[in-house]
């Protein structure tokens, strides 16, 4: 659910490409929120973010942004372009794991995929952070994350599945289990009643 609008101005194909992003029916733990987009990526740009709550827990949370060049733009390989960023905590144990990296990419090009979102030129990076505290902060626990850096061109023009497939993202860095294809969820209270935009 999209508690709020920020972006209403652009060419019609920019404007049908947000409309199908708003229209997306993501999971009931997946919170959207319109923000302001950079403006100097690109001359069109619409940006959301996510929390992904749990009982009033945030497991996970990100940012979408969309971007558009009429005239096209070489590095894209497009007029479009979806850059992310998504962050959650893990356990220690979990963030030590030599294979993490690699595994945090396929969460995206296997959602992707997963949704029939098609696209090119993808890139990004996946970054973990350990942290120990020491002297007289070491009773503190240590603490780890996970953080998610991409962009990629769309092929389609299916944007609400390029949403979802995001929305996946999130869910999985958070620890959720996947939804079977073709299984509707319920929405929570809170996405019923809309949830007041956080301070940021």
């Amino acid at each position: 659910m999209v508690a709020r609008r920020v972006a209403d101005e652009g060419p019609e194909e920019f404007l049908r490409a947000l409309a199908a992003l708003r229209a997306a029916a993501t999971r009931p733990e997946v919170v959207l929120e319109e923000t302001p987009a950079p403006t100097r990526l690109a001359p069109h740009a619409a940006a959301m973010t996510a929390d992904v709550l749990v009982e009033d827990e945030e497991l996970a949370t990100g940012r979408l942004v969309l971007l558009h060049d009429p005239a096209g733009h070489e590095a894209w390989q497009g007029t479009f372009r979806l850059v992310t960023y998504v962050r959650a905590d893990l356990e220690p144990e979990i963030a030590a794991d030599p294979m993490l990296p690699g595994v945090g990419w396929t969460w995206l090009t296997e959602a992707l995929a997963a949704h029939g979102a098609t696209s090119s030129a993808e890139s990004g990076t996946v970054t973990r952070v350990i942290s120990e505290s020491f002297g007289t902060m070491s009773a503190q626990p240590g603490s780890a994350q996970i953080e998610i850096r991409a962009s990629w061109t769309p092929l389609d023009t299916a944007f609400d599945a390029h949403l979802l497939a995001w929305c996946d993202l999130l869910c999985t860095t958070a620890g959720l289990p996947p939804v079977p294809p073709g299984v509707r969820t319920l929405k929570t209270r809170a996405q019923t009643a809309g949830r007041a935009p956080r301070e940021r």
